[in-house]
């Protein structure tokens, strides 16, 4: 029969045990003396701690133990055997001296950076002003385009009478020197009997100059200048007669004949775009 006690907790070591021999008719009570064995517990090492270790330091320069319940020990040497790089030959001379403060000639140097910078922001937006307007440019018409823009008129050598005809953006261009008694019947011209009510004085910014664009306002054709039954223009094509403001007065165009912007830069010379 064998019954043992064992307890938990900080008395587990001092657990006990007991052990009863009971003799039956089968098996004979038999005693069995227990062997003692003499063994030596191991001694006891020294427990790691921060003043065993200082001890067994060598005693070298600084040193720091730190140790914790939760966390191992650890020592840290002062390493003052390093040898720090020398940057003398890269500092200014106002920085030079490592314990000596450089504020004094702290707004000197920023004033650079600041110059420095703000040169760069400069030539920046002039280099983007200068993309801009290179990319604006280069949607503009080209030099062939602008040199039809416009056109030069010599008044001089158009007499009193006639009508001058020239190429102007790829239209016909008709310059007319009119006589007084040209402009005296344009002037006297009922203009709510026309068409397309206009007066003279409207479309002849000088009253012995008219200029206009020679295409009918019909069909697109060019008239024929002085002709037709008012002595200004007219267009075989389907009849249409202008007189000599350039308006319609009988056949089917709609409009007068267009008057182009122009202007008088002196008495013999005439811009006309």
């Amino acid at each position: 029969m064998l019954s043992s006690v064992s307890k938990i907790g900080a008395f587990a070591p001092f657990a006990s045990a007991t052990c009863q021999n009971v003799a039956t008719q089968l098996r004979p009570a038999v005693y069995v003396a227990q062997s003692v064995i003499n063994e030596k517990l191991p001694e006891r090492s020294e427990k790691l701690t921060s003043q065993s270790m200082s001890t067994a330091m060598l005693p070298k320069g600084l040193t720091k133990v730190t140790s914790g319940i939760h966390s191992t020990s650890q020592v840290r040497f002062a390493h003052t055997d390093y040898q720090v790089p020398d940057f003398s030959n890269y500092r200014k001379d106002s920085t030079a001296n490592p314990y000596q403060t450089a504020e004094p000639s702290a707004p000197g140097r920023k004033s650079f950076s600041y110059l420095f910078a703000g040169g760069g922001a400069v030539i920046a937006a002039y280099g983007a002003k200068v993309m801009v307007q290179e990319f604006i440019v280069s949607m503009n018409a080209s030099a062939d385009v602008l040199a039809l823009a416009k056109i030069e008129v010599n008044l001089n050598e158009i007499p009193e009478g006639k009508n001058l005809v020239m190429k102007w953006r790829g239209k016909p261009l008709f310059v007319r020197h009119r006589t007084q008694e040209e402009i005296d019947t344009e002037l006297a011209v009922d203009v709510a009997s026309l068409r397309d009510p206009q007066h003279d004085t409207e479309r002849a910014t000088k009253p012995d100059w008219l200029v206009l664009i020679g295409v009918c306002t019909h069909l697109g054709c060019v008239p024929i200048a002085n002709s037709g039954d008012y002595g200004g223009y007219y267009c075989p094509c389907h009849g249409s007669h202008y007189d000599a403001s350039g308006r319609i007065r009988k056949g089917p165009a709609p409009l007068n004949l267009e008057v182009p912007e122009h202007s008088f830069v002196s008495e013999e010379l005439l811009i006309v775009g």
